[in-house]
């Protein structure tokens, strides 16, 4: 067993201890009714909420997209069956994150946020099983995908209950970034991973400002349906990432990257000509430790 797999599968003991304290010594978080009231009713075509609703749309057309890219002529250059799954889990994630929002806020009301907020889930947790086939192990990574997935269904499940769906929510905008930047990656564009991750705190933050946008745009638009386009960003950047990267073939972290980054900096303002520097080490493309 390699060094990574042992280290991941000590982080995944850790995840569960802390889930289990959490659950312990917490009491339950509600979903509070007032959750439904969202700042912009309105209603065109006689579709209810209609920004709301129809901002969706862009979750269903790059998730149709590309879960087809994903299976057709290996467009996206998947090399392993345990990342295609994953990514296939991931699209079909996105897809219903689509459908399960807008059926939601046709009628938002606490039944319905559970087909929400379970597709999300699924994205989540798909992308994480993604990076452990990638980064730590094929075998690990793969076996993952319906523990993990299991794991978010079975939080959203808890809709009178917020601790198990904030904490798998919770784990996965930490995890997912905190992969991307220590784990030497197995393809180029590495940091599109980085990007992604940073629009879905963009989205929680337009969220938490729904009226207030809504106010600062004089009522053109919410923050919530701003939540939808920034989330739908996710999807976007990684099919872009999919669609340029290529084998990396020297595997080395983004974090070891910018490492050598600034030492050259460094040496280089200290010695302009000196243009040597001393470079982090490296992870072949075929070795897994």
């Amino acid at each position: 067993m390699g060094k990574r797999t042992v280290y991941a599968w000590a982080a995944a003991a850790a995840i569960i201890l802390c889930f289990i304290v959490l659950m312990r010594v917490t009491p339950a978080i509600p979903q509070p009714q007032y959750y439904h009231n969202f700042a912009d009713k309105r209603q065109f075509f006689g579709i209810p909420n209609t920004l709301n609703v129809v901002s969706n749309l862009t979750f269903i057309v790059i998730g149709i997209t590309g879960l087809v890219l994903c299976h057709y002529k290996n467009y996206f250059n998947i090399r392993s069956q345990g990342e295609r799954w994953g990514w296939t889990c991931f699209y079909i994630g996105v897809i219903t994150v689509g459908l399960g929002s807008a059926y939601y806020h046709l009628e938002q009301n606490h039944p319905r946020l559970l087909w929400d907020r379970l597709p999300m889930t699924i994205a989540f947790t798909s992308l994480m099983a993604i990076l452990i086939t990638e980064r730590v192990d094929e075998q690990m990574g793969t076996f993952s995908i319906i523990p993990l997935l299991l794991a978010g269904v079975i939080s959203s499940l808890f809709y009178d209950d917020l601790r198990p769906y904030t904490f798998v929510q919770f784990v996965a905008c930490v995890a997912v970034p905190l992969m991307a930047m220590v784990l030497p990656p197995k393809y180029t564009h590495s940091t599109y991973w980085l990007l992604a991750a940073g629009f879905y705190p963009l989205a929680l933050l337009n969220e938490g400002m729904d009226r207030v946008v809504y106010t600062l745009t004089f009522h053109l638009v919410s923050g919530h349906t701003l939540k939808h386009l920034c989330a739908a960003m996710v999807p976007v950047i990684l099919s872009f990432m999919l669609a340029n990267r290529t084998v990396e073939t020297q595997r080395r972290s983004l974090l070891d990257t910018w490492k050598a980054s600034r030492t050259k900096v460094k040496e280089n303002g200290s010695n302009p000509q000196n243009g040597t520097y001393t470079q982090t080490s490296s992870v072949p493309a075929d070795k897994s430790d």
